[in-house]
């Protein structure tokens, strides 16, 4: 009697675990089924992240300039861009470059030698573009040349670029200065950004080839002009200019939706930017 008693609360234990066990199961299937549809906002982030290459054109003995513009550019982040900022120059020429750049090398990893004569209009531009499908370890979804007395902020300028193509795409600051037309000649040097199959066609064509001496930025519209190229163009003015007073309608005032400021030749020129834009208030 008593053993007939125990294998019916057996019986029941056991029935109750199956219970359990089947409604785990549909339940944790429908969760299974659900939780696609919810992307956390960890998936949306990388799902609308685009990759960025900024080269820094500027010169091997420019040392302060490369080390003050790496705190700029090393406390900038933004959440929808991979930005990579680099140091771009052409060929070594002293002894004392080739063991002071090689320490910046190994500890920063942010400069690329380009192989030419360091110049400004006699092709520099070409050679960097062309050159980085061959020597990049991957592609961007854009490449950006900019001066480096140029202040670029990442997320505003990554927040203008989201919308925006990713192919066929110059960007930048058109010039004439008074001009809202991107299409009427071309993108100032202080910062134009291609987007890659642009970078790869500048690497391919003979277009830019057989016409790279010039001024530099003027030399990039002529050759998209001459290749039909960039139908997708965008001028991001009032948005970038020249700094208050050095460059007639070039230059206005400091605006808080400012992505670049051009020709901060001076200290006190870096101070006021820096400044007016909060970099540093939260420290002192």
């Amino acid at each position: 009697m008593h053993t007939m008693h125990g294998k019916r609360i057996m019986l029941v234990t056991l029935l109750s675990l199956v219970i359990s066990l089947l409604l785990f199961i549909i339940f944790f299937n429908v969760q299974v089924i659900r939780s696609p549809s919810i992307p956390s906002s960890k998936t949306t982030i990388l799902q609308t992240q685009f990759s960025l290459l900024i080269g820094i054109l500027t010169r091997a003995d420019n040392y302060d300039r490369r080390h003050f513009l790496r705190l700029i550019y090393g406390i900038q982040s933004s959440p929808i861009a991979k930005i990579d900022v680099k140091f771009i120059f052409c060929n070594l020429t002293k002894p004392e470059q080739r063991i002071l750049i090689s320490l910046e090398i190994l500890r920063f990893n942010d400069i690329i030698i380009l192989n030419c004569t360091e110049n400004m209009n006699n092709g520099k531009t070409y050679t960097y573009f062309s050159s980085l499908p061959g020597i990049l370890p991957h592609k961007y979804d854009y490449v950006m040349k900019a001066d480096d007395d140029v202040f670029i902020r990442l997320e505003p300028l990554a927040l203008s670029l989201k919308p925006l193509p990713r192919v066929d795409l110059y960007y930048g600051f058109v010039i004439p200065c008074a001009s809202m037309n991107p299409f009427v000649e071309y993108m100032s040097g202080m910062g134009f950004l291609l987007s890659w199959d642009l970078v790869e066609w500048i690497g391919e064509s003979d277009i830019p080839r057989k016409e790279m001496f010039g001024p530099e930025d003027k030399m990039v519209g002529k050759w998209l002009k001459m290749g039909r190229k960039a139908k997708n163009r965008f001028s991001n003015k009032p948005a970038m200019y020249d700094y208050p007073g050095t460059n007639g309608k070039c230059s206005h005032e400091l605006i808080p939706e400012t992505v670049a400021v051009h020709r901060l030749k001076r200290w006190d020129h870096w101070s006021h930017v820096l400044e007016f834009f909060n970099v540093t208030k939260q420290v002192l």
